[in-house]
């Protein structure tokens, strides 16, 4: 999802970083923390609740560490939206993420319409 909204962004002249983790522990803060110091900016993509998701920590951290000084925006997440996983299909392809969700979150970060 995330290297196809790349693709979309590079379209509009947005050059996007994306950091595919491997681990959620340990967690890979040093190449997390060199990105946001790099591009000044943090969008978090998880299929996840908003709630307690590894987004959530990923800000925390960026928050306590010293990339927080390097921000030009706040922290965005895009996530699973916060209702019980349905089981029909189309209802739960209106609850997960997209690379239309991620393009417009990266935009409000960067400020673009």
């Amino acid at each position: 999802l995330s290297l196809e909204a790349a693709k979309e962004l590079e379209a509009v002249g947005v050059s996007a970083e994306v950091i595919n983790l491997r681990t959620l522990r340990p967690l890979d803060f040093e190449t997390i923390q060199n990105s946001v110091m790099k591009t000044h900016h943090l969008v978090t993509v998880e299929q996840g609740w908003p709630f307690a998701g590894i987004g959530a920590e990923i800000c925390a951290q960026v928050n306590e560490s010293a990339a927080w000084d390097y921000l030009d925006a706040p922290i965005l997440r895009v996530t699973g939206v916060d209702v019980p996983m349905p089981y029909a299909h189309h209802l739960e392809d209106a609850c997960l993420p997209t690379p239309a969700h991620i393009v417009a979150t990266c935009k409000k970060s960067l400020n673009i319409k």
